[in-house]
């Protein structure tokens, strides 16, 4: 387990360091000059390269690749070009609200996934699980925008239950009004992939069921249900693990996009307007964390994967 372990956390590294160099490149090559940003429209070509020496970029790519990795490795991520500010304080910062909203999409989407999931997959060929694989096959190909429009009309203009948009400006200083802010944008995310993962619980589900140790408890006198609930579903759970940590990709792009339409000071905006604004290291920062955040769901996957199934283990 522990050469497993060290393989995966090389693996790991490896991963960071060819998606830092990914993210670098690429940036690189989109158009635009963030020291033209900053000296505005006016600006004598003089004046645009004397900022872009301050700022150091006028660097070769190698020397400034070097430089921001180099931070990295101390902890620094660098600092935003147009206000100076500290990209690792303002991830810390917008954090508050993207990681309490991914980790609440991701509990609904299990809350829904799970127990529908097991039913449909129970009560296949029954009018009850064909509405619910329906409805679950309905749901996942709703685009997100389109859902959050919805629940805003019904659950915030008529309703009048939930904030339509934005987030309170004290934080978590009341975490009341904190959590109700975010409540409407983690059941839109929830929604979807909860209706996503579904559809995954419901396969394996009906897989398991076809499994011999599960045939053979039915036979020794336990119902088909209690047979699964007993047996098989604790093979059901090791692949749902897997496909959770996939999800969490996906929860992090419906995020950003969540965001923005209900106005959340997260993440996933910061970054659409750094984009805009052409402000290099704070994106190359923000897109670093993410992409990371990922990687290390993965790992973390493939170890937990690893100890609960011995399978794996009697394999090497």
């Amino acid at each position: 387990m522990i050469r497993y372990a060290l393989t995966r956390g090389a693996l790991l590294l490896l991963g960071l360091f060819v998606a830092s160099a990914l993210i670098f490149v690429t940036l690189r090559v989109l158009p635009g000059d963030v020291a033209q940003v900053i000296a505005g429209l006016n600006a004598t070509p003089e004046q645009i390269a004397a900022i872009r020496e301050r700022l150091g970029l006028d660097a070769p790519l190698p020397v400034q690749y070097v430089t921001w990795v180099s931070g990295i490795l101390r902890g620094d991520l660098g600092s935003s070009l147009l206000t100076g500010a500290s990209v690792s304080s303002e991830l810390v910062q917008k954090g508050q609200v993207t990681i309490p909203l991914g980790l609440m999409s991701m509990t609904i989407a299990i809350l829904i996934a799970m127990p529908f999931g097991v039913i449909s997959a129970m009560r296949r060929g029954h009018r009850d699980g064909t509405l619910l694989s329906v409805g679950a096959q309905t749901l996942a190909a709703v685009p997100v925008v389109w859902a959050g429009m919805m629940l805003v009309v019904v659950f915030a203009v008529w309703l009048g239950w939930l904030p339509a948009q934005g987030f309170p400006r004290s934080g978590w200083a009341d975490p009341a009004l904190a959590f109700r802010s975010l409540l409407l944008p983690a059941i839109t995310i929830g929604v979807i992939e909860g209706a996503m993962l579904m559809r995954f619980v419901r396969s394996a589900t009906l897989q398991a069921t076809g499994q011999d140790f599960v045939r053979t408890a039915a036979a020794k006198g336990l119902t088909r249900t209690q047979a699964l609930l007993r047996h098989g579903l604790p093979t059901v759970g090791l692949s749902i693990i897997t496909v959770l940590g996939l999800q969490v990709a996906g929860i992090i792009v419906g995020s950003v996009v969540i965001e923005q339409l209900f106005s959340l000071p997260g993440i996933g905006r910061m970054l659409v307007a750094d984009v805009g604004a052409r402000d290099l290291p704070k994106v190359q920062g923000e897109l670093l964390v993410l992409t990371g955040f990922v990687l290390i769901v993965g790992f973390a996957v493939d170890l937990v994967h690893r100890t609960l199934d011995p399978r794996q283990r009697e394999a090497e």
